[in-house]
């Protein structure tokens, strides 16, 4: 077995790496550039090598300077993770030619499955179904066009050399077509080093399963179940679970053998992932194989408890996989929802900053990957994370900065796990996706299981503007704030000095304000607890620890748990909870009259700006001073976080003034365009 492995990656996968080499006495080499010299993985590792400036086309995906980092280092072999080299032939040619072993396929594999134009011939020729599309090199835009118009309209442009969403898009027509191939081969040339572009039909109504595989260099190979990852956004996944919700176990097992044949085919020796699209009468089509381990990786272990990244550091170290096809065993549900650093009521634009707040759920400290499922008890929590609180998100990489999974015996546990567990993050300094993916947990589609890769379209169409909560819910929360607003007034009156009975002095009649909603009601506290009356004839029973200050409220009513993120505000609290953000007033019955009298703030007027949606850099700006423009042309093109973002007009108009150019950085909310 190896003495040293250096992980040739950053965030929370550099760290997932370093358990398990920390759990099999491996010592273990971070890499880092400028950005991540403070970075979790760099001050997990044993030691840390810096390679360079913060973009990744200058550090991380360098091969020169990853090779000089293991030979300082000493290193035996490199785990790539996911993304940045882990699918480059190249990067394992080198590492091969330098005699250090690579956590991951044969180079021979790589090429031929890596690449998803090969890999799609080779499926072809074995006999596998794919989808309708155009395997060659796409020389320019009007050639792009031209095929789209053969496969028929939409499409999808796709990077080659791609993988996580980037270098996608779908198009619906020529302008589209010509627009996405010019953006997609940038995002492949930044992100991948590669900027060959393909196309195929682009099947609506989908739901997307992979198919986990293992192979040794022994000739072995097993497969671990599916994952559904229906649910995404921008091409990237969101929500990921296993098993599938739809599959039967025909359908699994046709698909699991399909994808080990395939591996075999190619001589594959490591973890990858046979990608599918399955129709609504289970008809499966190949569309990729993602030679390395995947983001979601983890719902696999869960429902399996195979560590699948000691499994990849055996067989690259030689090794005949431990395990067969008869001793996987699929036991209860796992679910993972990716937590990034985006805003999703700004239309999940980027978001940077410092982390000033960052307190995931308690992870359960039975756990660990290779565990047997259950074995920590009927519930289990995983945080996989690259970040602590303080640190910076930062422009240049990925905005996923944690992935949360739950484990239970069945899918409404599962799902009722992750909802406590979402509600009990805790994240401030950024924007986030908490509150999106608390309402996909309680989606009425996604609880039946009956949803698509085209759910967060259908679903949010005008975006996310966060979660209206039925009455019953708001009402529970009413109490809960209500009985913490009696907490807190007590607590200034002791501070006051004013009186000696404080309690007396704490009215017991209020009126609570969310959601448009308003609740009327009287407290009867005692040592216990608190009766919340409503003027409807409704009690009840609230208890709780929660003390002013604390910005998390793990809360009882009427015997079921509430658990609430908590800001203080002026007459109230700013609450978070199952994916609402909202403003709770907690008044007194004269105040609340008072407050209804009080004039509504009216927001300035921005609709003759174009206003820069994330922090990021300008790469084109599409019109000049005096130009008109149509509803939904492109205005300008900003990058941030490996993806390029086309700001479209909003209506019809004259531009007047410019106020940016390429090159450019801005922050949220600095003027690109004005008009006339």
């Amino acid at each position: 077995m190896f003495n040293k492995i250096l992980i040739a990656n950053r965030g929370e996968i550099a760290c997932r790496v370093i358990k398990t080499a920390r759990k099999m006495g491996i010592a273990t080499v971070a890499i880092y550039s400028d950005a991540d010299k403070n970075a979790l993985h760099v001050s997990m590792a044993d030691e840390a090598i810096h390679i360079g400036p913060p973009p990744a086309n200058q550090s991380y995906i360098v091969i020169d300077k990853v090779m000089e980092a293991i030979r300082q280092s000493g290193a035996e072999a490199v785990h790539p993770g996911y993304g940045f080299l882990s699918e480059n032939s190249k990067f394992a040619e080198a590492l091969e030619a330098a005699g250090v072993a690579f956590v991951g396929p044969p180079v021979g594999a790589i090429e031929s499955m890596g690449d998803k134009i090969t890999s799609k011939k080779i499926a072809q020729e074995a006999g596998v179904s794919t989808v309708p599309g155009y395997m060659g090199l796409i020389e320019d835009a009007d050639e792009a066009v031209r095929i789209s118009n053969d496969i028929g309209y939409p499409v999808m442009i796709k990077a080659s050399a791609g993988g996580g969403g980037k270098g996608m898009r779908i198009a619906w027509n020529d302008a589209e077509a010509r627009e996405g191939f010019q953006s997609s081969k940038n995002e492949a040339a930044n992100s991948f080093g590669d900027d060959r572009i393909f196309i195929e039909k682009f099947v609506t109504q989908p739901r997307h399963i992979e198919i986990q595989v293992l192979c040794d260099s022994h000739g072995n190979g097993i497969y671990l179940g599916e994952r559904e990852c229906s649910i995404q956004r921008r091409n990237q996944k969101v929500v990921e679970e296993a098993p599938s919700p739809f599959l039967d176990e025909e359908t699994r097992r046709a698909m699991g053998e399909q994808a080990v044949a395939l591996a075999k085919a190619v001589g594959y020796a490591s973890a990858g992932t046979v990608e599918f699209i399955v129709d609504g009468d289970k008809n499966f089509y190949f569309l990729e194989m993602n030679t390395r381990l995947q983001v979601e990786h983890p719902v696999t272990e869960l429902i399996t408890g195979v560590d699948l990244v000691e499994q990849m550091i055996r067989v690259a170290a030689g090794k005949e996989l431990g395990i067969t096809q008869d001793d996987v065993k699929l036991t209860g549900w796992a679910i993972e929802n990716r937590l990034y650093a985006e805003d999703p009521y700004r239309g999940f634009l980027p978001s940077i900053g410092r982390l000033t707040r960052y307190r995931p759920p308690a992870e359960t400290a039975a756990y660990a990957p290779g565990t047997a499922p259950g074995d920590a008890g009927d519930v289990v929590v995983r945080n996989d994370t690259g970040v602590f609180e303080g640190g910076e998100i930062s422009m240049y990489y990925d905005p996923m900065i944690a992935k949360l999974c739950t484990w239970a015996p069945t899918r409404a546990a599962a799902i009722e796990a992750m909802r406590v567990a979402l509600d009990s993050f805790e994240v401030e300094g950024i924007g986030h996706n908490l509150p999106f993916l608390a309402a996909v947990m309680d989606h009425p589609k996604f609880v039946s299981g009956e949803m698509t890769t085209a759910f967060i379209e259908e679903e949010y169409p005008e975006g996310f503007n966060g979660v209206d909560l039925p009455r019953a819910q708001l009402r529970r929360i009413a109490a809960a704030t209500a009985a913490m607003h009696r907490v807190a007034e007590i607590r200034r009156t002791r501070v006051s000095g004013r009186m000696d009975n404080h309690e007396r002095r704490v009215g017991t009649d209020w009126v609570v304000t969310l959601q448009d909603h308003e609740f009327k009601l009287k407290i009867d506290a005692d040592p216990e607890g608190s009766t919340l009356k409503f003027d409807d004839g409704q009690s009840l029973r609230v208890t709780s620890d929660w003390t002013p200050g604390d910005q998390l409220a793990d809360v009882t009513v009427d015997g079921e748990p509430l658990v609430m993120k908590v800001g203080k505000m002026s007459g109230g609290f700013r609450i978070r909870n199952r994916g609402a953000d909202m403003q709770v007033f907690v008044r007194t019955p004269r105040q609340a009259e008072l407050a209804k009298l009080m004039p509504e703030k009216i927001a300035p007027d921005t609709s003759k700006l174009l206003l820069c949606p994330m922090p990021g850099l300008i790469v084109k700006i599409d019109v000049e001073v005096g130009d008109e423009v149509q509803e939904g042309q492109a205005l300008c093109t900003v990058e941030a976080m490996k993806m390029e973002n086309i700001l479209r007009a909003e209506k019809k108009g004259t531009v007047s003034k410019v106020n940016a150019a390429p090159g450019d950085s801005l922050a949220v909310d600095d003027i690109i365009l004005e008009f006339e």
